[in-house]
């Protein structure tokens, strides 16, 4: 069982920036490929980012690259979200999620993976 806990969310100003943090046990870290998920109130969750088990690959929702960054410390069995610019219309709940596998057909989808946290609000002011 891999347990997955979230930090760093918190009140924000439009333009500022954000980390978020997301500390993972219970698995041998670099085996899991590892995302990131945001939710609207009322919405699905919302794909933002993944990584593979070595930080080798990532990949990113269309609308959101070049303002969030994903990133692992493997040592630290830690996965990071930076997140720049951010905008009002960016709170939301985010959310990390842990896979077995990287790069499948729902990797992009909230069923593609197993494992998740319990989430940390992000509420952007204008």
């Amino acid at each position: 069982q891999v347990q997955l806990v979230e930090s760093g969310g918190g009140l924000v100003q439009a333009g500022g920036s954000l980390r978020l943090s997301c500390a993972a046990s219970g698995r041998t870290f670099s085996t899991l490929a590892m995302a990131w998920f945001r939710q609207f109130p009322g919405k699905e969750r919302e794909f933002v980012a993944t990584i593979s088990g070595s930080g080798v690959l990532t990949r990113y929702a269309d609308s959101l690259k070049g303002r969030f960054t994903i990133s692992r410390d493997n040592a630290q069995n830690t996965v990071y979200l930076r997140m720049n610019s951010l905008r009002p219309e960016d709170t939301a709940v985010y959310s990390c999620a842990a896979s077995n596998y990287f790069g499948t057909k729902t990797a992009a989808t909230a069923v593609g993976y197993s494992y998740w946290g319990q989430g940390t609000q992000v509420t952007v002011s204008s």
